[in-house]
């Protein structure tokens, strides 16, 4: 490619941090290849209202790797394929407003679109590619469940942040001689449960993958005041749940929102711990908090790797592809191999077998 380009890009779905790390690295990868780029602001509502295109150039980017939160802002309930519009009853009605993002698209003469989201945002993508929009997809998501790359930016912060968490609770839980339960993010896979109750010395911990049985929790706590240890630590992924039972949710989402909102197994988990072992026990749920504040170092360089290789799949013309982290290198690969299939927590896997090896349960 000889002429200059014009990219877009945009961030879509949950914050993460380390997407300010990825628009940097775009910024000033394209900026040294003299190609322009713009921010597409909240999802595709830029493309939507082109009053929400901003300029991005390397004073306005330039060390913002640090920062927490995108600043081009994103959406989880924006998808150009089925908007939500109130009509004239006042009544929620989904439109495919997608023509219009791909025609202000070809009007503003972007050459490519770097689509910066997890499994819900790079579907979209994915489909706009189908249209006819050259596409580069960027992983993200702290629940490390998206498939073909080894790690997703935001794991490793959100992962710190529940550990940190933990560490604290042991001195308050140990003096009161309590139970404490801690939900944590991670939608249907148990990867930030496994990771932190791992590294923050938990008793116990319920992942999604693992159906659990409340009586083999309980004799686990119990097991523990045999031998001195008065209090525990149980960590529950938010999608985490009991053999036989079913996901706890708080409801059905917002308009626009296909999925569920999973939350209250910990509240749950703490009630049935109180009720069956007598014990004081209390439940915490971290929530956003692991989405908040600076990304930690792994996180900051490797969103700065995955957006210098989003500008060199576009000078290679890799289009509808996404960058992944295929240990040591980073690489392309088909959006259509990654949309749709969750990352599962593998059940022999070494971390698993290291969390059975130093007694934590699982409740099976």
């Amino acid at each position: 490619m000889s002429k200059p380009l014009k990219i877009a890009i945009n961030t879509g779905g949950g914050d993460a941090p380390g997407l300010n790390a990825v628009i940097e690295a775009v910024v000033m990868s394209a900026y040294n290849r003299q190609w322009e780029v713009y921010g597409i602001r909240n999802g595709y509502a830029g493309l939507l209202d082109t009053d929400e295109i901003v300029h991005l150039t390397p004073e306005k980017v330039r060390h913002i790797s640090c920062q927490g939160g995108t600043i081009l802002g994103t959406t989880n309930k924006g998808n150009p394929f089925h908007l939500p519009v109130t009509n004239a009853a006042g009544e929620v009605e989904f439109r495919d407003v997608s023509n219009r993002v791909v025609e202000n698209f070809k009007r503003l003469r972007f050459d490519c679109l770097i689509a910066v989201g997890g499994d819900g945002s790079l579907k979209i993508a994915y489909d706009f590619f189908l249209k006819g929009i050259p596409v580069i997809g960027v992983p993200k998501t702290i629940d490390n469940d998206l498939t073909a790359t080894e790690i997703t930016f935001g794991f490793d912060t959100a992962v710190g942040i529940a550990t940190e968490a933990l560490d604290r609770l042991h001195s308050t839980a140990a003096s009161h001689e309590r139970v404490m339960v801690v939900e944590v993010m991670g939608r249907t896979a148990g990867w930030i449960a496994l990771n932190s109750g791992l590294s923050g010395a938990a008793d116990v911990i319920l992942i999604p993958e693992i159906p659990f049985d409340l009586e083999k929790v309980c004799d686990h706590i119990m097991g523990g005041e045999l031998h001195g240890q008065h209090y525990a630590i149980v960590v529950v992924a938010e999608g985490a749940v009991p053999a036989g039972g079913r996901v706890i949710c708080k409801g059905e989402g917002e308009a626009g929102r296909q999925e569920v909102v999973l939350g209250g197994i910990g509240e749950y988990v703490a009630a049935e711990i109180s009720k069956r072992t007598g014990k004081d026990t209390r439940s915490l749920v971290l929530g956003h908090l692991q989405r908040g504040g600076s990304p930690t170092t792994f996180d900051r360089r490797l969103a700065l790797r995955f957006g210098a290789s989003a500008v060199r799949m576009i000078e290679a013309g890799n289009f509808g592809m996404m960058v992944a982290l295929v240990p040591p290198e980073i690489r392309p690969v088909p959006l259509e191999q990654v949309i749709g299939r969750v990352k599962h927590v593998p059940l022999e896997g070494d971390t698993i077998r290291t969390a059975r090896d130093i007694g934590i349960s699982f409740g099976d």
